[in-house]
């Protein structure tokens, strides 16, 4: 299980990973946590007169095509999105949305779809959702609550027959050193590098912070579904323009010399060895 807090962070942040055990025979679901109607149209092509006005249909049924691009069961659980506070200082939330929403009401709410898909694996953020959107933040509080409720029967008892996942991780993608990588090979190629803008903002982000690598524990060869990846993201039109920093990179270049995704293994409850190259590492053949 796949905890996302907007459609289209399931295309961005291990989609590979979740496109390779689909395709491998294990049951994968998606689940937004938002409708994602706040976000903006990132895409200039789609920025047409009568998107906003039906964003919350449009944004369903682009999350519809990415989840068949990616071979993965998707749910809603229907709560509102946040939005981005910009400002100094920033504007309060909108009172409908999922980061005001008490904690014991989205976690009754997760724990419910955690209890009827009973995932032996669930993948989140971690304490900084990533990045430091609202949804994202609460997104990972929600996943961690329902993590440790989903298996007692004492909590929310009408959510459902009480389910113990086994292992939780964090999604560690868009490492400094990930980047690196390809800047060094543009380098060696004498090209200028199509990222470089995006590395500088990365570099003056992360001054005085250990890159995510650090923290990874478990590394997926996945560069084989890099492409479903891909029309996962493009099939999320609104939010991602196809000309954009997501595809700057060559696949086969990114298959060369980054074929992995990464996490970190967050919370177990079986014994495993580190590091993992299996999100079901240490869990045993009759689990799968």
């Amino acid at each position: 299980m796949a905890v996302h807090a907007h459609p289209d962070d399931e295309s961005s942040k291990g989609a590979a990973t979740t496109a390779r055990y689909a395709d491998e025979g294990h049951q994968v679901l998606v689940v937004t946590l938002t409708g994602g109607e706040r976000g903006s149209i990132l895409n200039p092509a789609m920025d047409t007169p009568g998107i906003l006005d039906r964003i919350v249909e449009v944004r369903r049924e682009e999350m519809a095509a990415a989840a068949r691009a990616l071979g993965v069961r998707q749910t809603w659980l229907g709560f509102v999105d946040s939005g981005l506070p910009e400002g100094d200082p920033p504007p309060p939330l909108p009172e409908d949305c999922f980061a005001l929403v008490p904690l014991e009401v989205s976690t009754e709410a997760l724990v419910r779809v955690v209890r009827e898909f009973r995932p032996h694996v669930i993948t989140t953020y971690d304490e900084n959702g990533g990045y430091p959107h609202p949804d994202h933040i609460r997104c990972h509080e929600v996943s961690m609550a329902a993590f440790e409720a989903a298996g007692d029967p004492q909590r929310f008892p009408d959510a459902g027959e009480p389910w113990t996942p086994l292992k939780l991780y964090y999604d560690h993608g868009f490492s400094m050193k990930r980047l690196e990588a390809f800047s060094a090979e543009y380098e060696r190629l004498g090209e200028p590098f199509p990222l470089q803008e995006w590395l500088d903002r990365m570099r003056e982000y992360s001054d005085n912070r250990a890159d995510k690598m650090v923290r990874v524990t478990t590394q997926i060869e996945c560069g084989k579904y890099f492409p479903q990846r891909d029309d996962a993201l493009r099939a999320h039109a609104t939010q991602i323009d196809p000309n954009g920093a997501f595809f700057a990179i060559p696949i086969e270049v990114q298959q060369r010399l980054w074929p992995t995704e990464e996490f970190e293994l967050a919370k177990t409850r079986v014994t495993t060895a580190l590091p993992e190259n299996d999100l079901f590492a240490g869990i045993e053949d009759e689990h799968r």
